[in-house]
């Protein structure tokens, strides 16, 4: 009798621990779809600022699902008509000062974007929160009077990503990322990310500032602005594509 109540306290723990996983990712699929849609189109500023100067840059981007994106820059000149296209698992960069399209490596996935705190990843989506990592419901807490879902998510094994593991504040309300913490394989912080100024646009709430610091130069960060987005437009798999690259505008 008592062996049965252990194999039914077992069964009931299995059972809880799985329905808790199916939750967490149903929390975190809920959250990367409402920043996505099917498909979105946005007009972006950045702005990098570093002890005793700042820049600004504008970009558009357009993004289907998670295997299709592309970035153009349109200000300053002298990055103007630079563009980023990722399609399934292959990254491109069209440089029109000097005619050139670069194949760019897996590696380069967690270097600098054009010399912000964002990593080339962080922009064009290639990691999925689903599929590379496991999650794990650490429980609640509020964030600037938020509350929301704590998760940690610890990178699996075999997954190509640019972080060991991420902690990722989830509103409850709107399934919004209201903060998002970045740790190395060797659990560093090393970048921490807030989102803020919550409005419609789209036809749907997003945050529409997003800040990033870097751990170790708390001095520096990068914040990315929504200047307008619209979500679900019918875009065709055809425009991402190498020609789109070099002729957008």
């Amino acid at each position: 009798m008592k062996k049965l109540g252990l194999l039914v306290l077992a069964i009931l723990t299995l059972s809880i621990v799985q329905t808790q996983a199916q939750d967490v990712e149903k929390i975190i699929n809920q959250s990367e779809q409402t920043m996505r849609g099917k498909s979105n189109y946005a007009v972006m500023k950045m702005t990098i600022v570093r002890p005793g100067w700042q820049r600004e840059m504008i970009f558009k981007s357009w993004s289907k699902g998670l295997d299709k994106a592309l970035i153009l820059i349109t200000s300053p000149a002298r990055d103007e008509g630079s563009s980023f296209l990722k399609r399934d698992n292959e990254l491109w960069n069209w440089q029109p000062k000097i005619n050139k399209v670069i194949k760019m490596p897996s590696s380069m996935l967690s270097q600098s974007w054009m010399g912000s705190d964002f990593t080339n990843d962080d922009l064009v989506k290639e990691t999925s929160l689903l599929d590379d990592y496991e999650h794990e419901l650490m429980g609640s807490e509020s964030v600037n009077g938020v509350e929301c879902y704590k998760i940690k998510l610890i990178a699996k094994q075999d997954a190509a990503v640019v972080w060991g593991s991420i902690i990722t504040w989830i509103s409850k309300n709107d399934f919004l990322q209201m903060k998002v913490e970045f740790y190395d394989e060797d659990e560093y912080l090393v970048n921490t990310l807030t989102a803020s100024e919550v409005k419609t646009m789209g036809g749907r709430k997003i945050p529409s500032r997003l800040e990033i610091i870097p751990a170790d130069e708390e001095e520096n960060r990068t914040i990315v602005e929504y200047e307008y987005i619209e979500f679900d437009q019918g875009i065709e798999d055809s425009f991402f594509s190498i020609q789109s690259m070099k002729r957008i505008n």
